[in-house]
């Protein structure tokens, strides 16, 4: 058998396979209450074959949390706990709830005026901007009470599992790090002491359960904070953990402030299981290992080469939720894999939007019910094969329509395959690949390297036709715009033409800045080759660190506005800039092009006329709606629909569900 479906015990508790669904802020409550809305995204995750699923968090206290997460700190939210519970178990899965209080990382704004956030110590927060409120000794105490009592709700109402988060830089773990724990009382100093607050949490919380019923804790591997803890003080904790009375344990990275990325889609899949093989060693229950496991296979490995018991997914599960059923019946080429894009799940939880899924427009929308079929069978053309067109495509074959997918390239993709250039950004092809093999199992007829015309369309008798023909880039009117060393950055990404030396890439969006890091990648040391060097001692870290960013390219973006990457999202922007900085690629914003020339680009930059040396110049100066048809048909009796950035230029998201939307309302 499959270790990943092979049957395992936490307590007392089996939970048919090795799949936990783990514990995330989905924005789909309403003050603290339950909706059909959350409830019914459970439910389908939980036909989609989870072992367990664990919501939450779970409130234990308002001054913790925040109205958008579920409510457990008051007797009258166990009524909506009972049928989240039960939408879950129901549904064939174990329903497991994380309690958790959110300390200094708790948002002045998101907690009653006459509260603030508190903590160990009044150590500042980066993350929310402000300084927390140093707890007393009553407070300890009255917050310990409230994780028991929080834990005692949602036994009553039905959840078969309590997990106690205590990593992440929440409450437990800023008592646990001496770079937030300050304190010289019994609560502080003291690895021992500092443990003393999380170790009291989960006693408090067993006693009031009973000894029997299944309770596990969430905690880091490493805090990934300068100064902060590594991996020895958690195996300390997980082992103390454990003598009292643990029943299993998930291994977290890292802290909401750390600078070093955790869950985007540029670190490597599995990246940190290592974390979990390391308390695994040291303690005999169940170990669960997290973060950017996506993949079944990988998954499966992990279990059988002894990383962990289990394995957490989170966003894969939001993707797909029926990827446990799928992978247990061998039907892999189905799955719909998340990218870690971050654009429909973090993007919208900081923006306080419900989570939705770029792959996935039905996420989130799974309390309106089943999709029926057409009330007519029309004769659909989808024009343009790119990310809008076949989300179109795909939704319309399966409302029941007659669909004919038409793509002028020789291949589907559109401009996934621009944004898939850059190395921490190769998952976009996932995409493409995925949708291919959804066309294929819907026998969708695609038809590519074929330029569609409005004539033709007419003469076909299409009953409705979704204009999904992109976009295509804009270009800038100034003097040697037109020189042969001025390239399209689409060019240049998709592998078109070539550019090396002193380059200087004019626009700093997104595709400015893919194409600053793909340009400013080459000519740096492979990773094997780094991975020898390291082994043999060959060369310091420090120099193998150099090498690994140091490329042949010297590379310059120049940006008009205050700032670069302005249309990349929050979750992802931040590692983008931070790898600009790495590789070294020099950024002039406020800053305006005047001419290009046999030396270099001319800007103005505040007034003054500046000269930059340019071997070439990458032209990423926006883009423009593509849309020939649209004119061509208006008289033409078809129903039209223009979707994408056909229609208007945004995200890969925004082009998937606007595909989806158009074809639903066939």
């Amino acid at each position: 058998m499959d270790p990943l479906f092979a049957p395992i015990k936490i307590n007392k508790l089996e939970v048919k396979n090795r799949i936990a669904m783990m514990a995330m802020q989905m924005n789909m409550i309403s003050n603290y209450e339950v909706t059909d809305r959350i409830c019914e995204f459970y439910a389908e995750r939980a036909r989609g074959g989870v072992g367990a699923i664990c919501v939450g968090f779970v409130s234990i206290d308002r001054g913790g949390s925040a109205p958008l997460n579920i409510g457990g700190h008051d007797d009258s939210y166990i009524p909506g706990l009972t049928k989240l519970a039960d939408a879950i178990k129901s549904n064939g899965a174990r329903a497991m709830a994380q309690i958790n209080h959110t300390g200094r990382q708790t948002y002045p704004m998101m907690i009653p005026k006459d509260m603030e956030p508190v903590a160990p110590s009044a150590v500042y927060c980066k993350m929310t901007g402000a300084k927390p409120r140093e707890l007393t000794e009553e407070e300890i105490l009255d917050i310990i009470d409230k994780f028991a009592k929080t834990a005692v709700r949602l036994k009553t109402a039905g959840f078969e599992i309590i997990e106690i988060l205590m990593g992440t830089g929440y409450l437990v773990s800023t008592f646990l790090s001496p770079l937030t724990n300050k304190r010289t009382d019994k609560w502080g100093g003291s690895e021992e002491n500092r443990m003393r607050f999380g170790l009291e949490v989960f006693k408090a919380v067993r006693n009031a359960v009973g000894a029997d019923f299944p309770v596990t804790v969430r905690i880091n591997g490493n805090d990934l904070m300068e100064d902060g803890l590594g991996s020895a003080p958690h195996i300390a904790f997980a082992k103390a953990l454990e003598a009292a009375g643990a029943d299993a344990i998930c291994v977290n990275v890292g802290w909401h402030e750390a600078r070093v990325p955790q869950i985007t889609m540029g670190v490597p899949r599995a990246n940190y299981a290592y974390q979990a093989r390391r308390i695994k060693e040291n303690v005999k229950v169940p170990v669960i290992a997290s973060h950017r496991i996506n993949d079944p296979l990988e998954a499966s490995d992990l279990i059988e080469l002894g990383y962990c018991d289990m394995v957490g997914m989170g966003r894969p599960l939001i993707a797909d939720p029926h990827l446990p059923n799928k992978a247990m019946q061998g039907r892999d080429e189905e799955i719909i894999h998340c990218v870690a894009c971050g654009q429909g799940c973090f993007d919208h939880v900081f923006l306080l939007q419900p989570v939705e899924c770029m792959v996935n427009p039905d996420a989130g929308y799974e309390y309106l019910g089943e999709r029926d079929l057409a009330e007519k069978k029309k004769k659909v053309a989808v024009v343009g094969g790119g990310p809008a067109g076949m989300s179109a495509a795909l939704t319309a074959k399966r409302r029941g329509h007659d669909v004919t997918l038409f793509e002028r390239a020789p291949v589907l993709g559109g401009q996934l395959y621009l944004a898939s250039a850059p190395e921490g950004r190769r998952e976009f092809e996932e995409i493409i690949n995925d949708f291919d093999a959804q066309l294929d199992i819907e026998d969708v007829n695609v038809i590519t390297d074929t330029e569609v015309t409005a004539k033709y369309l007419k003469k076909e008798k299409f009953d409705a036709v979704i204009l999904a023909t992109g976009a295509e880039p804009a270009t800038i009117p100034i003097p040697g715009a037109d020189r042969p060393n001025v390239l399209q950055a689409w060019d240049y990404l998709g592998g078109i033409v070539g550019a090396s030396g002193k380059v200087v890439v004019l626009g700093g969006g997104a595709v400015g800045v893919e194409s600053a890091l793909v340009l400013a990648e080459e000519g740096t040391v492979p990773a094997e080759t780094i991975k020898f060097l390291l082994i043999h001692n060959v060369e310091t870290p420090e120099e193998l660190r150099r090498l690994a960013v140091h490329g042949t390219n010297d590379v310059t973006i120049v940006e008009m506005l205050p700032r670069v990457g302005k249309d990349i999202g929050k979750s992802t922007r931040w590692t983008m800039m931070e790898d600009l900085s790495r590789y070294g690629v020099k950024v002039l914003t406020k800053a305006k092009a005047v001419e290009i020339n046999d030396e270099g680009i001319v800007i103005d930059d505040a007034g003054t006329k500046k000269t930059l040396p340019a071997d070439f110049v990458i032209l990423a100066v926006g883009s423009k709606s593509y849309n020939p048809l649209e004119e061509q048909l208006k008289d033409s009796g078809i129903e039209i629909a223009v979707v994408g950035d056909a229609k208007k230029i945004g995200l890969i998201f925004d082009a998937i569900h606007a595909g989806h939307k158009a074809a639903l309302k066939l």
